[in-house]
């Protein structure tokens, strides 16, 4: 979730430009394999059917068929003047995307199954980039291993308080956004998980 939970409000020009999900997109997108295309072409710029195909073991015949539906919803286009051949290349329309939890109690049961799938299919995604990471940060700089974290806090919070501290912290994100970049720039990946323990009321 960018993946984005917030509501989204008109960008600013250091702002990501983000997709609002709706019922009959989130539906559209709510598949593994479509979700883990558009993350990559998110992060790593456009690629072919068969280039995504050998990335994700799958058929080239599989990925075309997911990328014309995520191109159905919205959620990727051609990308010109990439590549010589007939191959057709294709890039992400958006750099995000945001979520409307209130989605989760839709009224069609369809709505909810795409839901849990997005959701669940979000916490793959980070727990393999966290593994990822642990794997190769011994070949990192102790300084980037200082700037990296893998951290958990327990607070006493109503819902209310929950809410104002994750907005808090993504304008906290969002004022980085727009720094100058340096030499020794990279990428770099946060993820949020904010949720209350315990049995629900």
């Amino acid at each position: 979730m960018p993946e984005n939970p917030r509501p989204v409000e008109p960008a600013s020009p250091a702002e990501p430009q983000v997709r609002a999900l709706d019922a009959r997109s989130l539906r559209g997108l709510a598949h593994p394999l479509r979700m883990r295309m558009l993350t990559a072409l998110r992060h790593e710029g456009p690629a072919t059917a068969s280039q995504l195909a050998e990335r994700f073991g799958e058929s080239s015949g599989s990925t075309s068929y997911h990328l014309r539906q995520l191109a159905a919803h919205g959620f990727v286009e051609d990308a010109p003047g990439h590549g010589k051949g007939r191959e057709r290349w294709w890039r992400a329309a958006h750099e995000g995307t945001s979520l409307d939890e209130s989605l989760m109690h839709d009224a069609d049961p369809a709505t909810r199954g795409a839901m849990d799938v997005f959701l669940r299919e979000v916490a793959a995604t980070h727990a393999q980039e966290v593994g990822a990471w642990l794997q190769d940060a011994h070949n990192w700089s102790t300084r980037w291993r200082g700037g990296s974290d893998l951290s958990n806090f327990t607070l006493r919070l109503t819902a209310g308080q929950s809410e104002e501290l994750l907005h808090k912290m993504h304008d906290l994100i969002d004022s980085y956004r727009a720094l100058p970049e340096a030499q020794d720039t990279r990428t770099v990946r946060l993820h949020t998980h904010v949720f209350p323990l315990g049995a629900p009321e």
